[in-house]
């Protein structure tokens, strides 16, 4: 997600009833109320092979490469997943194969999940956080699980109860914050050096 110019891709890979379509679309609305233009990216929209290690990357469908645009372009990325059998979706790890360094590597990352359990997904959520270090991603130290996601949500997807809809929230916001932050301290460091180069000798006044 990024704040003011840039995008902000969601990752959802299953339907409802455990879908992390609804919370995730709470975590983007907690980011645009920080200024964040977000957009998402529904897995299901991507014709997505399984990555076998082909070596001619450009055998892919070109569905692989527009994922690999969107993610690209944003500047934080908020990840939303189901637990399965205590890991995350399949179809999502697979999309993450399918990128690399050149997608993830400085992002800014918020996760979220839900179960159909009362456990929550926090293991989802875990191995998702140990996988976007090994991308060189920053993983923002808030998460929220959803346990029990069925009995969560009223009739016209709005979740019923509101303090851990601002949970969820609170990812998105914290997403965009420190996106910002981190967009900032480059800017700063400019400044920082351009402040202490030395001075152009031949660029006296009048010349």
């Amino acid at each position: 997600m990024s704040v003011g110019t840039g995008q902000t891709a969601q990752i959802r890979p299953t339907p409802l009833p455990l879908s992390p379509g609804l919370p995730v679309e709470l975590a983007l609305e907690g980011a645009q109320q920080k200024g964040a233009r977000t957009q998402l990216i529904d897995l299901r929209e991507y014709n997505l092979p399984f990555c076998d290690g082909r070596d001619e990357e450009g055998e892919y469908p070109a569905d692989v490469f527009r994922l690999q645009r969107d993610v690209a372009q944003a500047r934080g990325v908020i990840l939303g997943t189901s637990e399965y059998h205590g890991s995350f979706s399949g179809v999502l790890k697979n999309a993450l194969d399918l990128m690399g360094f050149d997608q993830w590597e400085g992002k800014m990352v918020g996760l979220v999940g839900v179960s159909g359990g009362r456990m929550g997904a926090n293991n989802a959520l875990n191995g998702l956080r140990d996988i976007c270090r090994a991308l060189h991603a920053w993983v923002i130290p808030e998460q929220a699980s959803v346990p029990q996601a069925w009995k969560e949500f009223d009739d016209d997807g709005a979740m019923t109860d509101e303090e851990l809809a601002e949970r969820v929230r609170a990812v998105g916001k914290q997403v965009a914050h420190f996106t910002c932050l981190h967009q900032l301290e480059g800017k700063i460091e400019f400044i920082r050096q351009w402040q202490s180069a030395p001075a152009n000798p031949g660029g006296g006044k009048g010349e």
